[in-house]
């Protein structure tokens, strides 16, 4: 039986549990806050720290924020910053994280194999049916982003930095500080207007709507987004991390 340590990384926490093949976890999730500022040998120190108080595994399955591209950091929003997401940029940090090999780091830090994603894809990984195009879209700090054709993982698209309105990209315009100054209900209809306004771009046959806030999206703007939207448990960063490995790019 392979068991695999899952571990979902936000950008005010880090979260992890060890599942087996079925996806049942072996242990209660274990959280950390995400410490700041964050270099890469922080970051490996964390999740190993993280590791140690789960029960053994053997492989490692990491979703991070950010362009991950085989592995490598193409770019990452929170943890370049200074103190945290929506504080300042560090430009050392920039440097350090541009181009790392996060996913070599992680296999020779915990010694056995590791995958490293964006935490959406891994998220996706663990509800999506496998049927279709499916989108998945994470609601959280910022926006996540996943997109799945017949169970295969498409190329990552930062979509949360694309424009939104009022020059805000999606990342703040649906991101966490945003949902407390509007309050549920506004911020609610806020997710609404997005997802009718992708719906034109994707054409999805399901969206699934993720990530620590999804559940605060209210009941009557989930039943008007339509039939082929669904609102998934934020567990699933963590589930996804055993199913990510069949669906990873090759």
């Amino acid at each position: 039986m392979v068991t695999t340590l899952a571990i979902d990384c936000g950008g005010g926490g880090i979260k992890g549990s060890v599942l087996d093949e079925a996806g049942t976890m072996h242990a209660r999730p274990l959280r950390v806050p995400t410490p700041y500022p964050l270099p890469p040998s922080l970051f490996i120190k964390t999740l190993l720290d993280l590791g140690s108080q789960l029960p053994r595994a053997d492989r490692v399955t990491v979703g991070m924020p950010g362009m991950i591209r085989h592995g490598v950091v193409v770019s990452t929003p929170h943890y370049v910053t200074r103190s945290g997401p929506r504080t300042r940029v560090d430009p050392e940090l920039v440097a350090e994280w541009s181009g790392f090999d996060v996913q070599s780091g992680l296999t020779d830090a915990f010694g056995m194999p590791a995958l490293v994603l964006n935490d959406a894809e891994v998220h996706g990984a663990g509800v999506v049916a496998g049927t279709g195009l499916e989108l998945v879209l994470t609601l959280g700090t910022g926006l996540g982003c996943a997109l799945f054709d017949g169970g295969v993982l498409a190329p990552h698209l930062e979509l949360s930095q694309a424009p939104a309105r009022w020059g805000m990209s999606y990342d703040t315009y649906i991101g966490e500080p945003e949902r407390r100054r509007l309050g549920d209900a506004f911020w609610s209809r806020r997710v609404r207007g997005v997802v009718d306004g992708l719906r034109p771009v994707f054409l999805w046959d399901r969206l699934y709507l993720g990530g620590g806030n999804s559940r605060l999206i209210r009941a009557e703007q989930v039943a008007r987004m339509g039939d082929d939207v669904v609102v998934v448990p934020n567990t699933a960063g963590i589930v996804g991390g055993v199913r990510a490995w069949a669906i990873r790019p090759r």
